[in-house]
């Protein structure tokens, strides 16, 4: 019973461990992919801690969102080859309901403001994808923010 619990313990730590290395290698990818697209268009912006990298256009006024408010914004969605895979205008929805790279990003912004995202797959749809999102693809998105207000 005592050596079942060891191989079973073994295993899951194991497991961990695999996931963990997919995870720094995909994250590793990314990095690679986003360097290469920032390089070949010429953007001028910075990496966050969590390998987001973002072009602030406008900064916006200094009242920012936090993850508790519910943001009003116009956006355009892109793979990096310039497909437009998703857009809308004055699109109303809590922060706190879009992709980790949105929340993220978002905040770093004002009201009025405009911001570039350039989003590695594990702060968008990840290994799983999404409709046309294949799995872990970098996304581009550039955002205005109207305006945001807390409840």
């Amino acid at each position: 019973m005592i050596k079942k619990s060891i191989n079973i313990i073994s295993f899951v730590l194991l497991s961990l461990l695999i996931i963990s290395c997919e995870k720094t290698n995909q994250s590793e990818i990314d990095r690679g992919i986003i360097e290469a697209y920032v390089l070949d268009n010429n953007l001028e912006g910075q990496f966050t801690s969590t390998g987001l990298y973002y072009v602030i256009t406008e900064e916006g006024n200094s009242d920012h969102p936090t993850i508790n408010s519910t943001v009003n914004v116009d956006y355009r969605g892109y793979k990096l080859n310039g497909i437009v895979f998703d857009e809308n205008d004055h699109l109303e929805y809590g922060l706190s309901g879009f992709i980790q790279g949105w929340v993220e990003g978002l905040q770093l912004i004002g009201e009025g403001g405009k911001i570039k995202l350039i989003i590695p797959s594990g702060l968008a749809y990840g290994q799983s994808g999404s409709g046309s999102i294949g799995p872990n693809e970098v996304l581009a998105f550039d955002i205005t923010l109207n305006y945001f207000f807390n409840k």
